[in-house]
């Protein structure tokens, strides 16, 4: 993999990386939130049907998990695998469990607090490395699965 000495690409030297990142992590984005809701429907018989008075919640709370959990295994949602995307950490590295967790925690607290989203919705959009908020803080951030 080409890297520069902080870990990840650098996208003047390696602006392939980066490279129609944006729209597939928006089309990642899509398919990993219909993933939770259907997850979140089928979890409704096991709340007698109440859950969905509280249904937004369920899908945020099963988002959460699904986030963490296939992040921690594959450093990608299944969303991000099928548009071709992977995180990395500061050193260019797949996410640990940890830090996957804390990556879907942020990304949660940013859903909850819309103004969050739009900070991170721009700093997406026009950072060099299209980080949104938590990828700034964590030091992660989303390339093309060619970057191995």
């Amino acid at each position: 993999m080409l890297r520069t000495n902080a870990g990840l690409p650098d996208p003047d030297l390696h602006p392939e990386a980066y490279a129609g990142v944006l729209p597939r992590r928006l089309a990642a984005w899509v398919i990993d939130m219909a993933i939770s809701a259907v997850l979140a429907a089928m979890a409704l018989p096991f709340t007698l049907f109440l859950g969905i008075f509280v249904f937004p919640a369920m899908v945020m709370a099963v988002g959460l998990a699904y986030r963490a959990a296939t992040i921690a295994l594959l450093s990608a949602t299944p969303g991000m695998v099928l548009m071709g995307l992977h995180l990395r950490d500061r050193h260019g590295a797949r996410l640990s469990p940890a830090d996957a967790l804390w990556h879907s925690a942020g990304y949660t607290v940013s859903m909850l607090v819309q103004p969050l989203q739009l900070v991170s919705v721009a700093m997406m959009a026009l950072g060099r490395r299209h980080q949104g908020l938590t990828d700034q803080l964590l030091g992660t951030a989303m390339v093309d699965r060619c970057m191995r």
